[in-house]
C-alpha cells in the first residue's frame, strides 16, 4: 500500500512540476557556485567542470520529457548515472573536509544533503527510464571521459584542503564511476528487463 502511495506521489504532476522547479533552481545555484572555478578555467575544459549542476541539468531535462509522459533515453541514461555517481562524490568529500579539517561550514552540511538527495532522485525515476545498454553505454563514456578531464587535466572541483589527496581522491572517483554503472546496470536490469 505504501509503494502505491509513493509512486502515485512520485508520478503526480504536481510533485513533478515541484521538483522540476527544485532541481532547475538547483543547478543554477551549482553553476554559480562553481563560477569562481571556472573564471580561471580553460575554455575547452568549461562544460567538464561543474559535475554537479550538470547532472541536475540532466535530471531537469528528464523531468520535462517526463511530465509529457514522454521518453529521453541518453538523457535518462546520463541523468541517473551522474546523479549518483557525483551525489555519493560530493558527500564523501564533504565528510572529508569535516574529518581534514575538523570542522565543516554550514554550507558543507548543506552540500551533504542536497547531494545525498540529488544520488537518491535518480533512482527513484529507475522504473520509468527506457535506457538500453548503448544509452548507458554513453553515459560511462561520459563519466570515464570526465575523469581524465578532472584528474589528468587538473580541472578537477576546487576543495582547497583536500588537495594533498588528489591521487587518492582520482583513484576513488574512477572506481565509483565504476560502481555507479555495474549498480545502475543491475537495478535497470531488475526494473527493466525487457530494455537490456
Amino acid at each position: 500500500m505504501r509503494i502505491i502511495k509513493l509512486k502515485y506521489i512520485f508520478t503526480h504532476k504536481t510533485f513533478l512540476i515541484l521538483l522540476f522547479i527544485i532541481n532547475l533552481f538547483g543547478t543554477i545555484y551549482g553553476y554559480l557556485w562553481y563560477a569562481g572555478q571556472l573564471a580561471i578555467t580553460p575554455a575547452v575544459f568549461i562544460p567538464f567542470v561543474p559535475d554537479s549542476p550538470t547532472a541536475t541539468l540532466f535530471f531537469t531535462i528528464f523531468l520535462i520529457f517526463f511530465i509529457f509522459n514522454q521518453n529521453a533515453p541518453y538523457i535518462e541514461a546520463l541523468a541517473v548515472t551522474s546523479l549518483f555517481k557525483y551525489g555519493i562524490w560530493a558527500v564523501a568529500m564533504n565528510i572529508l573536509t569535516l574529518i581534514v579539517n575538523g570542522e565543516l561550514p554550514w554550507e558543507g552540511y548543506m552540500l551533504i544533503v542536497s547531494h545525498g538527495a540529488m544520488a537518491i532522485q535518480g533512482l527513484i525515476y529507475l522504473p520509468y527510464y527506457k535506457i538500453k545498454l548503448k544509452h548507458l553505454t554513453v553515459a560511462g563514456v561520459f563519466l570515464l571521459h570526465n575523469e581524465i578531464i578532472d584528474y589528468v587535466y587538473g580541472m578537477m572541483p576546487i576543495y582547497s584542503s583536500l588537495s594533498a589527496y588528489q591521487n587518492e581522491i582520482g583513484y576513488f572517483t574512477f572506481w565509483l564511476s565504476i560502481f555507479t554503472l555495474i549498480l545502475i546496470y543491475q537495478l535497470l536490469k531488475k526494473f527493466n528487463t525487457d530494455k537490456l
